[in-house]
């Protein structure tokens, strides 16, 4: 009989720790569920902080590329320049390209490329007195709204 009630009592004592836990548990659920969730204020900063390092680490590179190149921007340290270019259609361009003294017309179409005209270097006019840049056109069609 002594060994029944000691495995009741163990028993008993199991179930009243393992409700002891449940019940705690649920409090701890409730505390929790009584704060809001979000982000704190720390891990806010650390996070604009690490973005700001890293976008500082990319602007610093280029800048110090850029010295390296002898102050030239990427891609125009060769004798060529393109002077300017006019879309034909989605896939046709005519450019102008300028390669020492000279201007290269150039035809652009998809899997190849040809010279159309070899130019002496010159001026490139202004817009013709007839034809409005968008600018200036925008910029009349805004105010006359007003």
């Amino acid at each position: 009989m002594v060994q029944h009630s000691r495995i009741f009592f163990t028993r008993a004592a199991g179930s009243g720790i393992l409700v002891l836990a449940v019940l705690s548990d649920f409090s701890y659920a409730q505390e929790a569920a009584a704060i809001a969730p979000g982000v704190s204020g720390t891990a806010l900063f650390q996070m604009l902080l690490g973005l700001t390092l890293i976008v500082g680490i990319l602007f610093f590179g280029a800048y110090f590329l850029r010295k390296l190149n002898g102050g030239r921007s990427f891609g125009h340290s060769g004798p060529l320049r393109v002077v300017g270019g006019l879309m034909l259609s989605v896939r046709e361009r005519i450019v102008l390209v300028e390669l020492g003294d000279t201007w290269i017309v150039v035809g652009i179409v998809p899997g190849q490329i040809k010279t159309l005209l070899t130019l002496p270097k010159g001026e490139i006019p202004d817009v013709n007195p007839g034809e409005k840049p968008f600018g200036l056109w925008l910029k009349q069609v805004t105010e006359r709204k007003k």
